[in-house]
């Protein structure tokens, strides 16, 4: 279906053809007619199928038809976990929006708090913003949302696995009754359906696949590699295999660094991306990464879904991540828009059950390949009545049972105090020294 066939003005039209967009996606086929209701909706697809352009394309043309190019008031919030994918979405809004006089304004932490401010006292009608650094301007009265129509909640999943559902029932204290509200996210989790219950009035749900699934265009494959040579086998596929481009995720910011540290030894440029860079680093390290001055880019799941890399070929998983559905934000930042891509994962041995997790989400198994000199030596599991030449010293018959230890009680474990104990205990003659007084004995005296 062609995106001209889904009622948008022209100026929309032009822009999004100007970014080389004419067919609609299954997503935005769905999302944009019931954008244009007014009905609450939940929605969810797979990372890199246009779910952006599905909620801002409506908004766009619906506030066109009301603007004052010479006054301007926040009519429509979207909020996001992190500054990438604030910065991400705003840049979309910007492209989108470039024939209208509508005005959008990006704000997160990180950030000077006083610049946002200047800025908002310009005007906004469109405003991209984390939920803690939103909190803040609300505040310090540098901003109003009475006027508000569209409430977004772009990632909704991430917004509450990264704790920000407090900050968000905050803002919705300063929001007007009647509005839209839309839920976006890549996985309808249990988490998520619970806060639309909350937050949304008989939502529309639209669920263009299911949850669980990857980009059918990404290729998906696991290295089985010793914990101690992952940094070793990752250099050695970049290198070997002339990746030009390679984002790679890892858990935590001290294994990114370390891993950045050691790939720039071996001669890789790499950049890393973490929470404990400041704003203007990762901006940085993410623009570099996007010209080809940095051929690796090491960063952290809080770039999971904040990252939009046109035509990134190659994802490499360092590691499963803590939260199992982040797998499948890792691997959206390739294949996107129908493109080829392809997803590598090394896992340890120590990896295996969160790799099994993984699988179970996504409904399938992923290919495993081993490469001489990394993969962790095979144990061979025997079948049969013992399994090495010393077992009979500790098991008897045929399947190997142990012996129990016979006629010696455990010593954490003392015996159990009968109730003839305590009448022994009362018979017992008592020493003429310490035999007590009874009772006749001390009224007599």
């Amino acid at each position: 279906m062609s995106l001209s066939t889904l009622g948008l003005s022209n100026e929309l039209q032009r822009a999004v053809s100007e970014k080389g967009y004419s067919d609609a996606t299954p997503i935005q086929q769905a999302l944009i007619p019931a954008m244009f209701t007014g009905r609450d909706i939940i929605a969810g697809a797979q990372t890199g199928t246009g779910k952006t352009a599905g909620f801002a394309l409506p908004i766009l043309h619906e506030l066109a038809k009301t603007a004052v190019d010479t006054y301007h008031y926040p009519k429509a919030v979207i909020l996001v976990p992190t500054r990438e994918l604030a910065r991400q979405v705003h840049a979309s809004f910007e492209a989108y929006g470039k024939y209208l006089t509508l005005k959008s304004v990006v704000l997160y932490g990180g950030a000077n708090l006083t610049k946002q401010a200047n800025t908002l006292k310009n005007g906004a009608d469109i405003i991209i913003a984390t939920s803690g650094r939103l909190l803040e301007h609300i505040n310090q009265k540098n901003i109003t949302l009475e006027g508000v129509s569209y409430l977004v909640l772009d990632e909704a999943d991430t917004i509450l696995d990264m704790g920000f559902v407090h900050e968000v029932g905050k803002i919705l204290e300063h929001l007007p009754k009647k509005r839209q509200n839309v839920l976006v996210s890549a996985t309808l989790s249990g988490s998520v359906k619970r806060l639309s219950e909350q937050i949304l009035y008989k939502p529309k749900l639209i669920e263009v696949d299911s949850m669980g699934t990857s980009a059918h265009s990404v290729e998906q494959r696991v290295y089985l590699v010793e914990k101690e040579k992952k940094t070793e086998l990752l250099s050695f596929l970049i290198g070997s295999r002339n990746y030009s481009q390679v984002l790679v995720f890892v858990r935590k910011k001290e294994v990114a660094d370390e891993v950045s540290h050691e790939l720039n030894l071996s001669g890789l440029q790499t950049a890393v991306i973490h929470g404990g860079k400041s704003s203007g680093e990762r901006s940085r390290a993410l623009e570099g990464f996007k010209v080809g001055k940095v051929r690796v880019l090491v960063a952290t799941d809080i770039a999971a879904r904040g990252l939009d890399i046109p035509a990134l070929e190659v994802v490499i998983n360092y590691d499963i991540p803590h939260v199992t559905g982040d797998y499948i934000h890792r691997i959206g930042r390739t294949g996107r828009a129908g493109a080829k891509g392809l997803a590598l994962t090394l896992i340890s041995p120590l990896e295996m059950v969160a790799l099994k997790e993984v699988e179970k989400l996504m409904g399938k198994a992923i290919p495993q390949e081993r490469l001489d000199g990394y993969a962790p030596a095979m144990v061979v599991k025997q079948k049969g009545a013992r399994k090495n030449p010393n077992e009979h010293k500790n098991a008897d018959g045929a399947f190997g049972k142990k012996k129990k230890a016979v006629g010696v009680a455990p010593k954490s474990k003392k015996r159990k105090t009968t109730k003839r104990d305590a009448y022994k205990s009362f018979d017992a003659p008592q020493p003429k020294a310490e035999k007590k007084e009874t009772g006749r004995n001390k009224r007599k005296k």
